[in-house]
Parts: C-alpha cells; sequence; structure tokens
C-alpha cells in the first residue's frame, strides 16, 4: 500500500475538491500547476506587505473566491508556510516559506552572482563589505568579501548581529513604515554593544527618522568599540528594502565623514545587486 505523504499541504491540495473557478486548464495536471503558482502568489503577497493580510485583502488581489482561497490558506498553514497572527486576524509568511527563502539566498549560483559584485566594490574600496538581509528581529550576513587589511572585523556569512545597532538594521528600522517600526522597536531588547549603542527608545528613533531622511544606515561604534560601517538599500521592482549593502571600516584607517564619501559606489553596487536579487 503506498502511505500518504506526511506533508499537508500536499494532501490537502491534492485532495482539494472543484470549486468552480477555472483553473484556465482542464486537466488535472493543469488543475494542479495552477494551484501550486497559487500558492507561490499567496508567499509574494504576504512577503511583500508590511502589515499581515486578511483574507479579504488576499482574495481580490489574487482573483480567487474567497471559499478556495481559504482552504489554501488552512493547508498552507498546516505545512507552516503561513502563519495566522491573531491580532491582526491576517496572515504573514510563515518558518517554513522564511526557511526556503534563506536556503534560495544561499544557493551557490546565487551567492556567486553576490560575491562577485561585493568582491568589485572591496577592489575598489579596499575595506570590508557585506550583503545582509532583515530576518525576524535580527540582520543575517549572507555573503561578505573581507578586506586584506590585518585590523578587520571578524563575521562569516550566517552570522546574526542586531538590528538596533548595526548599519544594516538601523537601515531595515528606518526604511519601516512609522507602525510597524514602533511595533517591531516594542518587542526589541536595545542590548548595549558597546558604550555608544542607543539603548534610549527616544534616542534611537529620532536617530531612525534622520537616517530614514538620508536612505542610509549609520553604525558609529555602536556594534564594535573602533568600528564603524554605512549601509545602504538593495530595493526590489515595488522600491522595497530587501537587503542592503555594507561596508565596515576601522576608525584607526578612516573617520566616518570619510566612510560616507563612499556612499555613492555603494549604492551602485547595491543597484547591481538589486538586478541578482529582484530581476526584472
Amino acid at each position: 500500500m503506498k502511505r500518504a505523504s506526511s506533508d499537508p499541504f500536499q494532501n490537502r491540495a491534492a485532495t482539494s475538491p472543484d470549486d468552480g473557478f477555472d483553473d484556465g486548464d482542464s486537466s488535472d495536471g493543469g488543475a494542479e500547476d495552477v494551484r501550486v503558482l497559487r500558492a507561490l502568489g499567496v508567499l509574494e503577497h504576504l512577503s511583500a506587505s508590511a502589515e499581515p493580510l486578511t483574507l479579504a485583502a488576499l482574495a481580490p488581489r489574487l482573483r480567487v473566491p474567497k471559499p478556495t482561497l481559504m482552504r489554501l490558506l488552512r493547508a498552507m498553514e498546516e505545512a507552516g508556510y503561513v502563519l495566522r497572527a491573531p491580532a491582526a486576524s491576517g496572515f504573514v509568511p510563515g518558518p517554513r516559506a522564511a526557511a526556503l527563502a534563506l536556503r534560495t539566498l544561499r544557493g551557490p549560483d546565487l551567492r556567486r552572482h553576490c560575491r562577485s559584485i561585493l568582491r568589485r566594490l572591496v577592489s575598489r574600496l579596499g575595506e570590508t563589505c557585506n550583503l545582509t538581509i532583515p530576518h525576524g528581529a535580527r540582520v543575517l550576513y549572507v555573503e561578505r568579501v573581507e578586506t586584506n587589511e590585518p585590523l578587520r572585523l571578524h563575521l562569516t556569512p550566517g552570522s546574526w548581529v542586531p538590528l538596533h545597532c548595526t548599519a544594516s538594521g538601523k537601515l531595515f528600522l528606518a526604511s519601516m513604515s512609522l507602525l510597524e517600526r514602533r511595533r517591531t522597536l516594542a518587542h526589541l531588547p536595545l542590548t548595549r554593544a558597546a558604550p555608544r549603542t542607543l539603548v534610549d527608545r527616544d534616542a534611537l528613533e529620532a536617530e531612525l527618522d534622520r537616517l530614514g531622511g538620508l536612505g542610509i544606515g549609520i553604525d558609529n561604534e555602536e556594534f564594535v568599540r573602533g568600528m564603524i560601517a554605512v549601509a545602504v538599500p538593495v530595493f526590489d521592482k515595488e522600491r522595497k528594502v530587501v537587503a542592503a549593502v555594507a561596508c565596515h571600516v576601522p576608525t584607526a584607517r578612516l573617520s566616518l565623514d570619510e566612510l560616507l564619501t563612499w556612499v555613492p559606489q555603494l549604492r551602485t553596487a547595491a543597484d547591481e545587486m538589486a538586478t541578482v536579487l529582484s530581476p526584472a
């Protein structure tokens, strides 16, 4: 006897009854393909939204009847691809979707392209440069190319760092809507990592407002004493910040004002990175 799959999404998708919605193909294989694409559409909309999306908000965007979409959301929730946000009565990407996204970013082909862009940037600037992404209440280093200088900050791809005291993290916070940022900060422990770490929420919010106007993130010895950094955004096609390109420098070699003169080169690299991470 053939054993049923342990994946609830697969089981539900395979046995879901006909709901009368035109899948665009009368064959079973075509209908199954559309159901898979529909699930991907759900994840695209949820990941692009700053707030949880309700069934009523998702249905017209996907042009799917609510009963059909509700069955799909239940199956995706059981499988861990979406989570229900109780306070907002909506849905957000689940842990399995996040794990899939991280595995994709860590894939050899994508990392090779990203590393090539960073390598060219490091050859021009002479200092360590990184590609980072926001993930929950932390920042993930996806790729990194080190300087040849002996004095440097040692972090490897896959490392996690805080949001509130790093250049990339502050950039991600500054790019959020005011409501999203305040919700994030309300649950974010402002741990002091260095003497200059901003641990007062009002002071941090004022700094994030300033950085939001500049469109960059700055770490002025807030994460590690003696290290400064600047980060610029990588945008997707909808101009949403999906990643950051950052550069770290010891204060023994460069001042913050001097580092900020490199922002144009960082932005050029970020534009190149956008063509890799969010192709047209």
